[in-house]
């Protein structure tokens, strides 16, 4: 036991002294988002995200269109102030696409750090990101996971909100499917429905006021 300890300790003062060698800063960053990738690999707690926090460049990190979550303007003042003194202590949810990663959560905290010039001198210009689950990244799927992570703070728009359940039930989701996922109840889907002129959308489908009074929807 003692020996093998005596070997990881060797191998981590290796590798750490191959990084401290490392003079260009973001060749030293990129090697520590690697090295930290390989042993999430490895990690018996892999599939919970924030196993692997990767600190990545700002300007590759971009929002989505659908996003609920709104901010007030003392709020935000408030949230870069946290950023400035306290520094990240949340990582910004992103999934990564073709080019970008794009945020599942997390957007508020990716503007501080582009309109605070000490916060994006302090990370040198990256954010923390930790990736949604490779089996959460599809539309609709991310969609319901960003609803989960405002919801779970008391945070949503719901103007936006309804513009979400439309953008679902566009692309074939159920109203079990909605409930389920988003954490919305059928009355809520119902109010939303009434409440935002989306009725159409729910024209010769199954989901209706009957379906939802009288029995379930199916998936």
């Amino acid at each position: 036991m003692k020996k093998e300890k005596d070997t990881i300790e060797q191998i981590t003062k290796n590798i750490c002294g191959y990084i401290e060698g490392i003079e260009d800063t973001d060749e030293k960053i990129d090697t520590l988002n690697y090295i930290r990738s390989m042993l999430h690999e490895v990690s018996p707690m892999k599939h919970h995200p924030v196993d692997f926090v990767a600190w990545e460049k700002s300007g590759n990190v971009e929002g989505n269109d659908y996003n609920p979550n709104s901010v007030a303007p003392p709020e935000m003042t408030l949230l870069i102030t946290s950023i400035e003194e306290d520094g990240y202590t949340m990582p910004v949810v992103g999934s990564p696409e073709e080019d970008i990663i794009r945020i599942v959560d997390g957007f508020h905290r990716r503007k501080a750090e582009r309109r605070s010039r000490k916060i994006s001198q302090s990370t040198q210009g990256r954010l923390p990101v930790t990736y949604i689950r490779e089996s959460k990244r599809e539309l609709s799927e991310r969609m319901a996971s960003t609803i989960r992570h405002n919801r779970a703070r008391g945070t949503h728009d719901i103007t936006l909100m309804s513009e979400i359940v439309r953008e679902l039930i566009s692309i074939g989701k159920s109203g079990t499917w909605i409930s389920k996922h988003i954490g919305m109840d059928m009355d809520e889907i119902l109010r939303l429905k009434q409440l935002t002129g989306i009725a159409e959308l729910f024209k010769d489908r199954e989901f209706s006021v009957r379906t939802i009074n009288n029995k379930p929807d199916r998936e």
